[in-house]
């Protein structure tokens, strides 16, 4: 039976390349993307999800309306240094592009249709998510697991020396979900940071790779590491954190893990969007799935087999 995910994100280079992932996976079905701002404003996040579903010609799956700004839209930042102007680096969709967004409710019908065969990701700011658990409240208790991509616990941040991105744009969502959510499995830095696909990787896919995505890769890729390389000069690449998470929900065995009920700081000041557990010896462990180690072999092999469909 394939798995049913609904994906919550802000395209954004890394959410294109878990969209195109989980289009392309054959053991995965996409019911479902949820947009909001993040890497780039709302209606360019939906704009370049849908043009990924018409470039796979799977437009029937429903892109949903998610939020247009954080809890506190003064502190909304975008990245187009990291994603380009419009998310997917040098690539623009047409401008003549014409997409049909469904009501915020469609998550509830979702939800309500596949229940506990339902997986949620959430690799951009939480805030939809978080609405989703406010407003359908008894409904998302049916669902089955939540992985979200977020965090730094013990390692460096990568917006301040604290956080990480996702959680730092929208801390008090990003706290509730990580509260609220049952089955949770987190993907922080800790193991973000390490999936890294090479210039190899890529020049490996675009040789054997005969899906329709091929043209944009590269290009993408290029922008994605030349903007990485700025910030870390010495890295091999670029890392794919919301990739690894979507491949985290279709293969946990991706990761090790440990077991902690997680929060986030929301309040202004150095530590916002500082995500922490309590780790003293005495301290009771918690039912939250927080990833800290990756298996990046096994990685590199399901990135590779599921992009050029060997």
């Amino acid at each position: 039976m394939r798995k049913k995910i609904l994906l919550f994100c802000d395209p954004g280079i890394d959410d294109s390349i878990a969209i195109i992932y989980l289009l392309l996976n054959p053991n995965i079905e996409l019911v479902g993307i949820v947009t909001s701002y993040g890497n780039v404003t709302k209606r360019q996040a939906t704009a370049n999800a849908y043009y990924l579903l018409q470039i796979a010609n799977e437009t029937h799956i429903p892109v949903i309306a998610g939020a247009a700004t954080s809890v506190e839209p003064d502190q909304d930042v975008y990245y187009p240094d990291i994603h380009g102007a419009e998310g997917l680096g040098p690539i623009r969709p047409p401008s003549s592009l014409v997409f049909q967004t469904y009501p915020f409710d469609e998550v509830r019908k979702i939800i309500n249709q596949y229940e506990k065969e339902l997986i949620i990701v959430d690799t951009g700011r939480s805030t939809a998510l978080a609405t989703a658990f406010t407003l359908f409240d008894e409904d998302i208790k049916k669902v089955g697991s939540f992985y979200v991509m977020g965090g730094a616990f013990f390692v460096p941040g990568n917006v301040t020396a604290l956080a990480e991105a996702n959680f730092y744009g929208d801390p008090t969502s990003s706290n509730y979900v990580v509260r609220r959510a049952h089955n949770l499995t987190i993907t922080p830095l800790n193991v973000t940071q390490n999936a890294i696909i090479t210039r190899e990787i890529v020049q490996y896919l675009i040789r054997y790779s005969t899906s329709p995505f091929s043209f944009l890769i590269t290009p993408i890729y290029e922008y994605y590491r030349e903007a990485y390389k700025k910030n870390l000069p010495n890295v091999q690449g670029a890392p794919v954190h919301d990739l690894l998470t979507v491949m985290v929900a279709n293969d946990p065995s991706l990761a090790e893990y440990i077991y902690y009920d997680a929060k986030v700081v929301d309040a202004p000041g150095d530590a916002r969007g500082l995500s922490f557990i309590d780790a003293r010896p005495t301290s009771p462990r918690g039912k939250t799935r927080i990833a800290v180690r990756l298996n990046y072999q096994k990685f590199v092999n399901d990135f590779v087999k599921t992009m050029t469909q060997t």
